[in-house]
């Protein structure tokens, strides 16, 4: 079986319009465009706009469907306003929040700042809050019912890993809005449910937290009991699902895809506590040098 193929039958979103936050690139991108190929109409947003825009002319010409780049910095309240507005006042309504922005990077604790710490619960946390209650608050008030929120968390969300604290306690707070919310707003017809992946390799992502050889010197298609990372398209297919009419009773729930992993080892990146000191000097090089870029 080639488990690359798509799930979904081709017109399973069609008539709806889905916001992904994040959705220019990476695992936001992968799942964008399976949404415009099963015919809904998407709203990508980022803070840059020219990364976006080029995106949206990508994501238009290969699939043929309807994008609406707006940028936007999720950790602004103000900003994710004007996302709704912009979204429709466009589409005529969202039914769809995916709440995908991200930021994460690898370092011991002891060795972050505290601005370092707030970037990334700003990005993940607070970003998914004023997303979450920004469209929220526009359904209760315009009294739509069938929509769908999706979080994007990480299996260590309730495991914890060292080395990934930031991140870790964000994407806890996200998995227990998630959990919350499926239940006290279920009643205003909204479905809350999230994805936690495993290793789905994306290069910026993965250069960034595995500069290096450090991809090869810990490889984490080792720890999967399936000896394989994730295909792009296996959680596009699962994210389709999750957001589509033929999962309308699945509520509140939490679904890991990831091969396995964390089952056999709880903790991502527990297995960084062998990188000696020195090579964290090197890794820190190599990352402020990258930001620099």
């Amino acid at each position: 079986m080639d488990y690359t193929q798509k799930m979904l039958q081709a017109d399973a979103l069609k008539g709806k319009t889905i916001v992904v936050t994040g959705g220019g690139s990476g695992l936001g991108k992968a799942m964008t465009t399976y949404f415009l190929e099963l015919g809904a109409n998407v709203v990508i947003s980022s803070r840059n706009q020219e990364k976006i825009d080029l995106a949206a002319k990508e994501l238009i010409e290969q699939t043929g469907g309807s994008v609406l780049a707006v940028p936007c910095d999720v950790r602004h309240y103000e900003q994710v306003e004007a996302l709704v507005k912009k979204a429709c006042d466009t589409y005529g309504s969202v039914d769809v929040l995916v709440n995908n922005a991200a930021g994460n990077f690898i370092s011991p604790t002891e060795r972050l700042s505290a601005n370092a710490f707030d970037t990334i619960i700003d990005i993940v946390l607070k970003g998914t809050k004023n997303c979450t209650l920004a469209f929220g608050k526009h359904w209760i008030a315009q009294k739509q019912t069938q929509k769908v929120v999706l979080n994007i968390v990480t299996t260590y969300a309730w495991t914890g890993s060292a080395y990934v604290v930031p991140s870790a306690t964000a994407k806890a707070g996200v998995l227990a809005m998630t959990r919350s919310l499926a239940v006290e707003w279920a009643k205003y017809g909204m479905r809350f449910n999230a994805i936690a992946p495993g290793p789905f390799p994306t290069k910026g992502a993965w250069d960034r937290l595995l500069p290096g050889n450090l991809k090869e010197q810990f490889d984490l298609a080792k720890k999967v009991p399936l000896k394989r990372v994730g295909a792009h398209q296996e959680l596009a297919n699962l994210a389709a699902y999750l957001v589509s009419d033929f999962s309308a009773y699945i509520n509140g729930e939490v679904i890991t895809i990831d091969g396995g992993e964390w089952l056999k080892g709880a903790g991502q990146f527990n297995l960084l506590e062998d990188i000696p000191e020195e090579l964290w000097d090197m890794l820190e090089a190599m990352i402020r040098a990258k930001k620099g870029n």
